[in-house]
């Protein structure tokens, strides 16, 4: 008894760990294209809107990817979602590594990348890490997913050494490499688990298909409070933060050493504040907590407005705080979804709200450039995402504290 509890407790770890992993290369990749965009301009003769548009594109195809890929681990589990996923991945990073034209590189970013990416997500290793825990589902979430911004901590600067000693081919190169390498590693550290969807059997998965639940979860009101807030946070972060902070510094005359700086603080900082968010998840009322974090992200944006001239200390200042709301909503997020809508359907219903994350995110990064282009400043798009996610906060305050006991079998 004492041994199979052992190996249980291990098994759960690794997941923890394989999950970090896999979503601090998936992240990785994705902030890659960001470094390598001056380099593809002077080589290509590639204008920064078209490479933006690739990454946009990637972002919706990110969005139809999420809810099949969440369906893919209620179905075949956690260790096949992310084999598959890395696979995709590093055949996307290897052709873009090769690419010498706009087609080659639409493919492998847009196309082969963006599947990948759309598969090692923090809703699957959200999910995956709910599956195999039974306490301090919070705290192994909050780790978990802390990858995708913490890992990037990590890896973007060996990303960008190797751009800056090498070439931007072998940065992707090195990428697709690792990837590839992170595929044995799972297969022998995670062991295969038995698909909850449909309950787990045969029969059942037959007469069971993927729009009856689907239709489950959009009946429950649970779902769409939790959709729309979570499409306000993409919104707010990767549409809006991950896109145009850094074009905002450069705006306001912050030179782009101290900027990054800026922005690798707020990453870091990202890492300990989903850490902390999904320890808080097990031991307070996570309706509020959720509420908490929108409302103070929403308040970090008041920084940026009243930005007083070339404050260097206060764009660092931001980067803390919303650095410490940033992510931090996915653990709590997944946690809600367990409870509120059901661990059976979590990986569907986290896919679905992950595709809202990215249409919120693909509406910021657009709306970003058009209030610039329009108005010659940010000052609308920040008080926008100040509102914004307040009303977030307000949403997921009519979330009742526990969810219904059927949801959490």
């Amino acid at each position: 008894m004492i041994i199979k509890h052992t190996q249980s407790r291990t098994q759960n770890w690794t997941v923890v760990t394989f999950g970090f992993l896999a979503l601090a290369l998936a992240f990785s990749a994705r902030a890659a294209l960001g470094l390598v965009m001056p380099v593809w301009q002077n080589e290509f003769g590639w204008t920064s809107s078209f490479i933006s548009s690739v990454g946009a594109a990637a972002l919706i195809v990110m969005a139809i990817v999420a809810p099949f890929a969440g369906r893919l681990v209620d179905s075949r589990g956690p260790r096949f979602a992310l084999v598959l996923g890395m696979g995709v991945l590093a055949a996307g990073c290897a052709l873009v590594a090769a690419m010498n034209g706009k087609i080659a590189f639409l493919i492998g970013f847009a196309g082969l990348s963006a599947v990948g990416f759309g598969i090692v997500a923090t809703h699957v290793v959200a999910t995956a890490v709910v599956r195999d825990f039974e306490t301090n589902r919070g705290l192994a979430t909050g780790i978990a997913t802390s990858g995708a911004t913490g890992g990037q901590f990590l890896i973007v600067p060996l990303i960008a050494g190797l751009l800056a000693y090498a070439s931007w081919r072998w940065s992707f190169a090195a990428l697709a490499l690792s990837s590839l390498l992170l595929i044995p590693c799972i297969m022998i550290a995670m062991k295969p688990q038995a698909a909850m969807a449909n309950g787990g059997t045969t029969q059942q998965s037959g007469q069971t298909r993927l729009v009856d639940d689907a239709w489950l979860i959009v009946r429950k009101p649970a779902f769409h409070i939790l959709f729309w807030s979570f499409l306000i946070c993409g919104f707010t972060t990767t549409g809006v933060i991950e896109t145009h902070f850094l074009p905002f510094a450069s705006f306001r005359g912050f030179p782009p050493v101290p900027s990054a700086a800026a922005y690798g603080l707020l990453s870091a900082v990202n890492l300990v504040g989903m850490i902390a968010a999904g320890w808080l998840t097990d031991r307070v009322n996570r309706p509020m907590l959720l509420a908490a974090i929108y409302g103070l992200r929403g308040l970090t944006f008041l920084l940026l407005v009243y930005l007083p001239g070339t404050s260097i200390e206060t764009l660092f200042v931001f980067a803390v705080l919303f650095g410490a709301v940033d992510y931090s909503t996915v653990p709590v997020t997944a946690s809600l979804v367990a409870s509120h809508v059901g661990v059976r359907v979590m990986g569907l219903a986290m896919g679905m709200i992950s595709a809202g994350h990215a249409i919120g995110g693909a509406i910021g990064t657009f709306l970003g450039g058009y209030v610039f282009d329009s108005t010659g400043g940010y000052e609308i798009l920040w008080f926008s995402s100040l509102w914004l996610a307040a009303g977030a906060g307000v949403m997921v305050l009519l979330l009742p504290k526990s969810g219904p006991r059927e949801a959490a079998a």
